[in-house]
């Protein structure tokens, strides 16, 4: 059962975080040539539709992504190292990578979608796709060092 559970695990990482990290690094840059009213291959409509196209590929993934902790509690509870250091780190450094998924990067691309569209309210915050690509900078650095953590697994028995 365990090995089932770790596959979940490390399928739903690959399918559900692979894509939200993808997708918002590319979101900054799309901005970018959107507000430079597109590039050579297309019309400033175009470049709206990928940044619109990004951003929903960040919410939805992000969705399925909570997939990833529960497979992950259930494998660890089955491989009994609940509380063992490198895990506990892993559960901290993904429980900011979420928040800053959802607190920082999130509203950053609608509030640069809306201002995209034209529909920017008076009281929506300057943000920039600079800060933008900062934020998405740290969240990629947090799933990166996840990642090394599961594999590593300091005091495993795997050789590494």
């Amino acid at each position: 059962m365990t090995k089932i559970l770790l596959s979940l695990h490390v399928l739903a990482a690959i399918v559900a975080v692979g894509p939200v990290t993808v997708a918002a690094s590319m979101f900054p840059p799309a901005v970018r040539r959107a507000q430079a009213g597109g590039d050579g291959a297309g019309t400033r409509a175009d470049a709206v539709g990928t940044v619109r196209l990004l951003h929903r590929i960040c919410r939805v993934y992000a969705g399925v992504g909570m997939a990833v902790p529960v497979f992950g509690f259930a494998t660890a509870s089955a491989m009994g190292v609940l509380g063992d250091a490198w895990l506990i780190v892993s559960i901290a450094l993904t429980a900011a990578a979420a928040g800053v998924l959802v607190a920082l990067v999130l509203p950053r691309q609608d509030a640069l979608l809306v201002a995209l569209d034209g529909d920017e309210p008076t009281t929506a915050p300057p943000y920039r796709p600079a800060q933008l690509a900062m934020f998405t900078g740290l969240f990629n650095l947090l799933w990166a060092t996840v990642t090394i953590l599961m594999i590593i697994r300091p005091g495993s028995t795997t050789g590494a």
